[in-house]
């Protein structure tokens, strides 16, 4: 059974710093909260340690397509099967909208009672929230 998620945030920072928090995999544990660590491989791939209810996962992954300030894909090469890409749309000139979009297999019962529940939903919007926070702070104490 394949699951999927589709989730937007507006934030009021401009797209360039929306994009650039997103663009640097790296940086995503300090707003995605699932997610221990990520390291980069190279430039295209990168491993993630993930801390979910009831389990622990790790995969391997790759850019599949980065286009600057319009889009960021991947896909797993190794380990939880799971393809995702976040968009960004320029609302204005201080506006941005983020979406997300991941298309996953729930692997046992926490991840298929997850994916039925809409919890993977609920989490997704938490950690959007977290980004715009983050990048909301970043545009107002930006010069």
């Amino acid at each position: 059974m394949s699951s999927s998620l589709l989730e937007s945030v507006d934030v009021n920072a401009p797209v360039s710093l929306s994009w650039e928090l997103w663009s640097d995999v790296t940086k995503w544990p300090t707003f995605l909260s699932h997610v221990e660590r990520v390291d980069r491989i190279d430039e295209k791939r990168f491993t993630w340690w993930l801390s979910l209810p009831g389990a622990d996962k790790y995969f391997a992954a790759e850019l599949t397509e980065v286009v600057t300030e319009d889009r960021i894909a991947w896909k797993t090469v190794a380990g939880v099967h799971h393809a995702g890409v976040v968009t960004f749309h320029r609302l204005s000139d201080t506006t941005s909208r983020v979406t997300v979009q991941v298309e996953y297999d729930p692997q046992g019962f926490i991840e298929h009672l997850g994916a039925l529940t809409n919890l993977d939903k609920v989490l997704a919007n938490y950690d959007l929230g977290q980004f715009q926070r983050m990048a909301e702070t970043l545009a107002t104490s930006a010069p």
